[in-house]
């Protein structure tokens, strides 16, 4: 329940023990994810790249709930779907598929990805008008949410090019017809970000059914979401995300610390 674990720099610790960091942190978003009611029954993925000269992944055991999933059990796989080390448990190909494409191109951006299929995330990547500057956490996402379209469940592997070209710059993807995808350098940055996409989607969703959506003009969205990364950036010296993944670590360890087994 330290602030450590969530803002640890993983990229000066030795890399057996960045990996413990990792797994510990990965598997604490798993049951946030679950805490929070993000989940779609087994499916659904958070991968976060460890370090070492080979790409090489955390995925979750295919077939856990996610209130299961702990450090010890989390699937260390490469990118092309091959588990590295000892493990009792299979992996999702789709999940591989997905998050390989955004792994293999080793970017620093893009250390950790996060990919869920919510009910308000589903109905907004449904939607021919994707998401809309319609709340202040919506602009957070204003000219920064790339689109994918829908090409079937992702199980071949010619399709990860076609993700990572359309995901480009952006650190948030609609995959059209399917769900939510965000990536960032660290798991507490991704996680935050996963936060406000999700929020953006249900505030969206639920705006809708209310009434006529006031949607924000292009420059006082854009504005606004600027302004966002900068408080982002600045409200903590341990970067975005770390003091409310440290806030959630406590919550979890209120309850139920067995993430960090």
């Amino acid at each position: 329940m330290d602030v450590a674990l969530s803002s640890v720099d993983v990229s000066k610790l030795p890399p057996a023990e960045a990996e413990h960091v990792l797994r510990q942190q990965l598997a604490a978003a798993y049951r946030l994810v679950d805490h929070f009611g993000w989940t779609e029954l087994i499916y659904g993925h958070l991968t976060v790249r460890v370090p070492g000269d080979e790409p090489q992944f955390l995925i979750n055991p295919y077939g856990l709930n996610y209130d299961e999933i702990t450090a010890s059990n989390l699937v260390k796989i490469d990118i092309d779907g091959n588990i590295v080390g000892e493990s009792n448990y299979p992996v999702n190909r789709a999940g591989f598929v997905i998050h390989s494409a955004v792994h293999m191109a080793n970017l620093n951006a893009h250390k950790c990805v996060m990919h869920t299929h919510t009910r308000a995330g589903m109905a907004v990547c449904a939607l021919k008008d994707g998401l809309l500057p319609v709340s202040m956490v919506s602009t957070a996402f204003h000219g920064r949410v790339s689109y994918h379209d829908y090409e079937g469940p992702s199980l071949d592997t010619d399709e990860r090019e076609r993700l990572l070209a359309s995901l480009g710059d952006n650190h948030a993807l609609i995959l059209r017809n399917h769900g939510l995808l965000v990536t960032g350098r660290t798991i507490p940055e991704t996680f935050l970000r996963l936060y406000w996409l999700e929020r953006a989607c249900q505030v969206q969703i639920d705006a809708a059914a209310a009434g006529t959506l006031n949607i924000l003009p292009d420059q006082v969205a854009a504005r606004s979401g600027e302004q966002l990364d900068r408080f982002a950036e600045l409200e903590s010296d341990n970067g975005a995300g770390a003091l409310e993944f440290a806030a959630m670590l406590r919550r979890l360890d209120k309850t139920d610390a067995s993430y960090r087994d």
